[in-house]
């Protein structure tokens, strides 16, 4: 058997956002995701994190990698590069478990969004080509550089152009047709023949074969606001990732009913007592909007939830929804199998809409389950879809916009 593993460099000193390794991204430590990707691939055989952090290790080994030792501090500085951390890893693997492996693979924790099949696809270009020193995912440039310049004297000098194209006298004043196409290296995978790190001292070598991304996964964590962006990217289920839990499922084709928790769905969660012990919630008016062209389309909808206050049923009249409420609260699950029982609905064509650890049972038992955008981290991670919009502002719309749409395109 071939024997190929995958390291993880994750140091725990990292500047721009704190902790980042083991953040949690869209439910799950970011580590995970390339925990996952390892875990998940069929070629690769062993999965280690080389790390200089306890906690780092102890995330590492929780999502089911091995952490055989801890990275010395020295290669875990802010300019420490690729190099000597996988001469580390191998040099101590060899001397201390006998153990050389066949094919090294780099997955970098800040690209925790990879194409499901892209590490075996690594790992096949290089081992189907002896040539081949290393494999690199790559995507198309966003920029062309034959259009890109230098300031050798500054901004007070002429500019020189950066690139030259063969028969071609000004590339900076030709189509993008024109050009020869070029592409930008991603982190997403790094395949390497161990012999090219340990013997010519390289995370490449000189003959590097592409492994083609589609650029919808290529992605930057360097900021706060790209962490907001990317983990959006992730949750909204519309790429066909590496996840640390179970599959996402589609939408489904046939939609037969919706069935929407109240607390936290149709309303922000919060409620105002006065001092009678009346209660009173906050909901939004546009997830009212768009409810008559759902039964046109032969979509129903009820609320089902465990909250017994008169409310849920005054806004569900509002709404023109019925309402099931009062259940217990570890009876979500078994009221909603009875429901579609007894009304003869495939379970493949229901969609759950939840926020809260009691709406999990209800998540298993239909065809899609939706969690909205604030709802516990539990619900995220089992979600098949996450709404971009909070309960109680206005995500029962959206996923109404979201239905109908694919309608009418359809």
């Amino acid at each position: 058997m071939t024997k190929v593993l995958a390291i993880i460099p994750a140091r725990g000193g990292s500047k721009g956002i704190l902790r980042k390794n083991i953040r949690s991204f869209a439910g799950y430590p970011l580590i995970a995701y390339s925990i996952a990707a390892g875990l998940q691939s069929k070629s690769v055989t062993r999965v280690i994190v080389s790390t200089d952090d306890e906690e780092i290790a102890a995330v590492a080994r929780r999502w089911g990698a091995e952490t055989p030792f801890l990275r010395p501090s020295e290669l875990a500085q802010d300019d420490t590069t690729d190099l000597p951390v996988f001469i580390h890893a191998l040099t101590w693997l060899a001397d201390q478990e006998e153990y050389r492996p066949d094919v090294v693979i780099q997955l970098r924790p800040t690209s925790p969004i990879r194409p499901r099949t892209c590490v075996d696809d690594a790992v096949r270009i290089l081992l189907d080509r002896p040539d081949a020193h290393s494999v690199r995912g790559v995507v198309p440039a966003g920029q062309n550089p034959h259009k890109m310049w230098r300031l050798p004297e500054g901004e007070n000098g002429p500019m020189v152009q950066l690139l030259q194209v063969d028969g071609l006298k000004e590339p900076y004043n030709a189509p993008r047709q024109a050009l020869p196409p070029v592409y930008w290296q991603t982190g997403h995978i790094d395949a390497i023949r161990p012999s090219v790190i340990l013997e010519n001292g390289s995370m490449s070598g000189n003959t590097i074969y592409p492994l083609l991304i589609d650029p919808c996964f290529t992605v930057d964590l360097d900021t706060i606001n790209d962490w907001k962006r990317v983990e959006w990217l992730a949750i909204s289920g519309e790429l066909d990732m590496v996840w640390p839990a179970r599959t996402r499922r589609p939408r489904p084709d046939k939609i037969e009913l919706i069935v929407l928790d109240f607390d936290g769905v149709l309303t922000d969660n919060r409620v105002w007592t006065d001092e009678h012990g009346r209660e009173s919630v906050s909901a939004n008016r546009s997830d009212s909007m768009r409810l008559g062209e759902l039964r046109v389309a032969g979509i129903d909808v009820i609320i089902l939830s465990s909250e017994p206050n008169p409310v849920v049923a005054a806004r569900a009249k509002k709404m023109g929804v019925e309402a099931i409420h009062g259940i217990g609260i570890h009876e979500k699950g078994t009221a909603l199998t009875e429901l579609l029982m007894e009304r003869k609905i495939d379970p493949a064509c229901v969609i759950y809409v939840g926020n809260d650890v009691n709406d999990l049972p209800c998540f298993v038992k239909v065809g899609w389950a939706v969690a909205v955008a604030d709802a516990f981290p539990e619900v995220l991670r089992a979600a098949d879809y996450v709404l971009s919009r909070a309960g109680g502002e206005g995500a029962l719309r959206e996923l109404c916009d979201l239905i109908l749409f694919r309608a009418q395109a359809d």
